[in-house]
């Protein structure tokens, strides 16, 4: 099983740059003819979060545009820049995204593996939460699939990375406390993979391995010291690929978008 996992896309409508300079579309088209070159072919996009930058449905028609050329299954899930309603009315034809529950969260499997995607939206802040609704709702998808390897996705992640800016808005403390009682009591969560933080960030938690993947187009600064400003920085950018196999279990790889004039042979 091949999972590629993008994130932080920050579309934004046709002709205009996030921040007035990055051109997070076309950085994005790049990503998605990475992906269907790759070989081999992943079975599964996941897209968490961070879909569009300013939440307006225009911006989710251009991302629709661009994500229909995938030319693998995707599926999408929601950070602090998103907008559920007009998620909705743009995609509300895709599976797992019909209806107008109050959570944009579901279960889906690729190949051996259960995939459950988490909603971590908190309207209105940039910070993330999982409330007693949406703990429980995970609680049930876990326990129906004790017997299976699973990965978890959410935008927001569950820990501290040390960037002081992006801590001072990951999951709430507390609602990453219950997250963490939750998944020691599940040991076949393989990996907790997010978004937010325009890093390759790894770090244990709840008895796993919890990922932050970078965006497909900018990424946050490096900042380390309290109280450093936030910025971001136009290192390469790249996406997830989590393999597994059975005698391998869980393995993620971090890869670029460019190969560098790349592969050659030794």
């Amino acid at each position: 099983m091949l999972l590629a996992q993008i994130t932080d896309l920050h579309v934004t409508l046709p002709g205009t740059l996030a921040y007035g300079r990055v051109d997070t579309a076309a950085y994005l088209a790049r990503a998605i003819d990475a992906l269907n070159a790759l070989d081999p072919r992943p079975d599964a996009v996941l897209v968490t979060g961070d879909l569009v930058d300013a939440g307006g449905i225009d911006e989710y028609r251009h991302l629709r545009a661009l994500l229909d050329r995938l030319a693998m299954l995707w599926r999408v899930l929601v950070g602090n820049h998103d907008d559920r309603g007009n998620l909705h009315a743009v995609f509300g034809d895709r599976p797992k995204l019909a209806g107008d529950g109050a959570f944009v969260q579901y279960a889906y499997d690729v190949g051996e593996v259960r995939v459950i995607a988490l909603d971590t939206l908190d309207p209105g802040s940039p910070a993330g939460r999982l409330c007693a609704a949406r703990l429980a709702w995970l609680e049930a998808q876990l326990e129906a699939s004790r017997e299976r390897p699973v990965v978890i996705g959410m935008h927001h992640p569950p820990f501290a990375c040390g960037i002081g800016f992006m801590d001072d808005i990951r999951l709430a403390t507390d609602d990453s406390r219950a997250l963490e009682a939750l998944l020691r009591r599940h040991p076949n969560v393989e990996r907790v993979v997010c978004g937010h933080v325009h890093r390759a960030i790894s770090a244990r938690f709840g008895g796993t391995i919890a990922w932050c993947a970078p965006s497909t187009a900018h990424q946050v600064a490096l900042q380390l010291t309290p109280g450093a400003a936030d910025a971001f920085v136009m290192e390469p950018p790249a996406f997830g690929l989590h393999l597994w196999r059975a005698d391998l279990g869980l393995v993620t790889h971090c890869v670029s978008v460019e190969q560098g004039g790349g592969p050659q042979p030794f």
